[in-house]
């Protein structure tokens, strides 16, 4: 069985790729730090917790799931412990675009990220339909990308990575940088600025006597059919009407230079705030 090293086990991540590496062809040690999140471990999944030397001595994999303003600090902390071929897992993309990873030329990093269950899916099961965040029950997309190492570390980093966001279906492979395009530029700058303004556009209806319900209800059917189209989930076309509202909402809405969010400098300045 290959020895996996999982920093920070009990947290709010870690706590699922606990759960998710139970029966799984990794050996896994888990390392956690908090009272509350080494009860978690014990009580819930009956899993006993080492300290961190334990835990990497021999280990070919560490899974870092400690916060992005932990992870330099974690990862130069070991680093000199771990031996040659050892595959770092980070599970975004965030610090080590901003430089925080320690350099060691003989260890590879591999940097994977949840896509999340989609709008658009075809899960029945109740306990599916309600996973949001995927790695529960629902089917989800990731992705993937190789910062520094040999082609055999992609392969065995992917297969992990399937496992604790189980269960996957499509894997991409991309790079890092462009890892970090999606999050934190299309995922958070945009998509999540974006939703709050349309919940802040929702209680501006609501201020104006529509009740909450009916504009809540109204909103997420609109947004249903709308994305479908503009997704191309279902063939369709928008009313004249909707394409006018489009040409002159956009300019009402948005900056003229909004998609200035993508330029590297900017995508960095982003990590560099999040890190």
């Amino acid at each position: 069985m290959t020895e996996v090293a999982l920093i920070g086990a009990g947290g709010k991540m870690g706590y699922r790729l606990s759960k998710n590496l139970i029966g799984s062809r990794f050996n896994v040690r888990h390392v956690e730090v908090s009272e509350a999140g080494r009860a978690r471990l014990e009580n819930d999944l009956k899993i006993a917790t080492v300290d961190m030397d334990r835990a990497i001595d021999g280990a070919s994999i560490v899974i870092l799931a400690v916060p992005d303003t932990a992870i330099g600090r974690v990862a130069s902390s070991i680093i000199d412990k771990v031996g040659s071929g050892t595959i770092f897992v980070i599970l975004d993309a965030a610090a080590p675009v901003a430089g925080h990873l320690p350099k060691r030329d003989d260890i590879s990093y591999f940097v994977t990220h949840p896509c999340h269950p989609p709008i658009f899916n075809d899960e029945t099961d109740p306990a599916a339909r309600r996973d949001f965040f995927g790695g529960i029950a629902a089917k989800q997309h990731i992705v993937s990308a190789l910062m520094q190492g040999s082609e055999a570390h992609y392969a065995l980093g992917e297969e992990i990575a399937k496992v604790i966001w189980a269960p996957v279906m499509r894997s991409h492979r991309v790079t890092v940088e462009q890892i970090a395009i999606l999050e934190p530029g299309l995922s958070e700058t945009v998509c999540a600025s974006l939703l709050t303004v349309m919940r802040q556009a929702m209680d501006e209806c609501v201020s104006l006597g529509i009740p909450k319900e009916a504009a809540r209800d109204f909103l997420l059917g609109h947004m249903n059919v709308l994305a479908a189209v503009i997704f191309e989930e279902t063939p369709g076309v928008f009313s004249d009407a909707c394409n006018k509202a489009i040409e002159f909402g956009i300019p009402a809405l948005m900056r003229d230079d909004w998609k200035r969010v993508f330029e590297p400098q900017e995508i960095l300045d982003s990590v560099h705030r999040i890190t």
